[in-house]
């Protein structure tokens, strides 16, 4: 049996063109915080289009942009009018791992599916309808200079590649009280066969102490151990155990992938991040999009030193 970094080799970006899904593809999985059955339908776009969510039960389209995000508590929330989708961290991180630029992702719900609690899941399905060039040039947004939020001790920062680089370094750390969880780090560079094999099997994970209280707030009503790491101290609820010893920090960097898919364009830059979450990560974009001196959308055909790869 062929391992997950083989199954994506096949994923690369030998040229600068757009990309969208060969065909659609659907799947039913349960909404992690209001239980219910959520379809989705991942399906070819328009060129230019970028990723669009499409309530079908209501008829709304929502652009997945960083400044269309009005939620970011336990998951990352887009919206439009009194439209919107949440949990769509772990699609963006498999959308941007495999170089998907325009996509329309059908949803019947508030939110997508929560699936695994990973973003493997929908790697398969990315994989299973497959992906094309489609024409255009693929921007890439290239980081000129240090921009950095920070909210008590935690901070998130995109910096300039030094001496030559390209593509996108994720270097992360986290710390939780949780003697199970403790402190970690992760460095990471992003490219679909690495992404499959290091990081899309990390899943989501809480606290036994907050399972009570989130399900009082009325969230996480479809959370189980199916579905998310329990932390009891130094104790893993999940009968399974952990995909990875260090799986709390490989997912939480998995998130920031999806968050910061959200620029619209891959990023071309380092990020650097200590305790980071939704919050921080999406006032990250933010701030680099509040000065035009921070940044230049490069197109990938003119600039050949900012091509990026999936392989």
């Amino acid at each position: 049996m062929s391992s997950l970094r083989d199954r994506y080799s096949i994923i690369q970006l030998d040229a600068v063109a757009r990309r969208t899904l060969r065909a659609p593809i659907s799947a039913v999985g349960c909404g992690l915080h209001s239980g219910a059955e959520v379809r989705v339908t991942l399906r070819q776009a328009p060129l230019n289009t970028g990723i669009l969510f499409r309530r079908t039960d209501i008829g709304v389209d929502i652009p997945a942009r960083f400044d269309n995000v009005t939620d970011t508590r336990l998951c990352t929330l887009v919206s439009l009018g009194n439209a919107k989708v949440g949990t769509i961290e772990h699609l963006m991180a498999a959308l941007a791992a495999a170089c998907v630029d325009d996509l329309i992702v059908e949803v019947d719900a508030p939110e997508l599916p929560i699936f695994d609690g990973s973003a493997a899941p929908f790697l398969f399905l990315i994989e299973s309808a497959g992906v094309v060039e489609h024409g255009g040039a693929r921007p890439v947004l290239e980081i000129l200079r240090p921009v950095r939020v920070e909210q008590n001790d935690a901070f998130a920062e995109l910096r300039p590649h030094q001496d030559g680089g390209a593509g996108f370094d994720i270097s992360l750390s986290i710390a939780f009280q949780a003697r199970a969880i403790g402190a970690q780090a992760y460095h990471f560079h992003l490219s679909a066969g690495a992404f499959a094999a290091e990081i899309a099997r990390a899943r989501t994970f809480t606290l036994r102490e907050d399972v009570e209280a989130l399900r009082d707030a009325g969230l996480a009503r479809g959370g189980s151990l199916a579905n998310a790491i329990v932390v009891d101290d130094k104790k893993i609820m999940n009968p399974e155990g952990l995909r990875f010893d260090d799986e709390f920090v490989r997912h939480k960097l998995l998130d920031v992938i999806g968050d910061l898919y959200l620029a619209g364009a891959p990023i071309s830059g380092r990020f650097i991040g200590s305790r980071t979450g939704h919050r921080l990560n999406n006032q990250l974009l933010r701030a680099v999009f509040a000065d035009q001196a921070n940044y230049r959308l490069a197109n990938g055909a003119l600039e050949a030193p900012l091509q990026l790869t999936c392989a």
